[in-house]
């Protein structure tokens, strides 16, 4: 399949557009082919130089921001359809990811302890019907903030860890436990001690729910102590950032450093401070589902791509 390409346009960092540029290999092929949707693998402005040496290729898939449990019909009629049909999706895909990640907000939050695990217990039952058995979770601030992730934990495991997968090494981090939204000095010294036995050149992937630079403060878009994790990752040349929360795509530089955030599963939101007041963006019967997806997330030939699904009527 060389030579199937094609261009796109997408929001960027401050309202600026970036050019995605798209090339079509014979498997971006036949996973296009399976779910019938528009596939673009996108490369920033010096994302080239990134250079990912993975040990073998492979690639993983990011879902985000599910909310089990929200409902309000005026934004998504479908509450209890929309993660369901996003996992028959990456199911269906003619290749499976070598792993899935969640990057937060699996559960909408409640104030009822009682309540908060039901919806933990039935998106588990429901992530549980993936093929795909390695997954892996991060909570969002509706998970965890509240318990300080004390229900999170008793059903998806740790807030905070790292692992390594074919020569990239994985480091999910915790900026919703605490309320004030920050990393902590505990975990900040956590991360220093997990960098430290790492090479200068070792390919490094993070994960967390909130971005770590101030994307907008005022609209709870940041992370106040975020900036010494990024400088914590500075030294090290070929680093990325995927997070969730912000409800749709968009992509943003530190320096070398690129971050990627993904659409949401329950309901998009607006571009960052595009209007007074941050709200979910109305359901549109003439454009269902519009706004919601996930991507897939492709270490190959030295670079990574990443590709973009739309949650698609059944």
């Amino acid at each position: 399949m060389q030579g199937v390409s094609g261009r796109a346009v997408s929001p960027g960092p401050n309202g600026m557009e970036v050019a995605m540029v798209a090339k079509l290999t014979k498997r971006d092929f036949m996973r296009l082919a399976g779910l019938g949707g528009v596939v673009f693998a996108s490369r920033l402005p010096g994302f080239g130089a990134l250079a990912l040496a993975a040990e073998e290729e492979f690639y993983f898939v990011q879902l985000s921001d599910t909310h089990w449990g929200f409902t309000g019909p005026a934004i998504n009629p479908d509450p209890e359809g929309t993660l369901p049909k996003a996992i028959a999706a990456v199911n269906a895909l003619k290749e499976p990811p070598d792993f899935v990640v969640f990057t937060g907000d699996i559960t909408h939050t409640t104030d009822d302890p009682k309540e908060r695990r039901a919806r933990m217990a039935k998106a588990k039952e429901i992530i549980g019907t993936l093929k795909v058995k390695n997954v892996r979770f991060l909570a969002g601030e509706h998970d965890a903030s509240l318990d300080e992730g004390a229900a999170f934990k008793e059903y998806f495991g740790a807030t905070r860890y790292s692992f390594d997968h074919k020569g990239v090494h994985f480091i999910a981090l915790d900026n919703v436990s605490d309320p004030k939204a920050m990393l902590g000095e505990a975990q900040l010294a956590w991360l220093a001690a997990d960098l430290k036995g790492q090479k200068p050149d070792q390919p490094i992937v993070v994960l967390t729910h909130r971005p770590l630079f101030d994307l907008a403060p005022s609209w709870d878009w940041a992370t106040p102590d975020g900036g010494k994790a990024i400088e914590l990752l500075m030294p090290f040349k070929h680093v990325v950032v995927f997070y969730g929360h912000i409800h749709q795509e968009h992509h943003h530089m530190t320096s070398h450093i690129a971050h990627h955030a993904a659409k949401g599963l329950m309901f998009p939101l607006p571009a960052p401070l595009s209007q007074p007041k941050k709200a979910p963006i109305p359901w549109d019967a003439a454009q269902p589902y519009k706004g919601l997806g996930w991507r897939d997330v492709e270490a190959e030939s030295a670079e990574i791509k990443i590709s973009e699904y739309p949650v698609v009527a059944a």
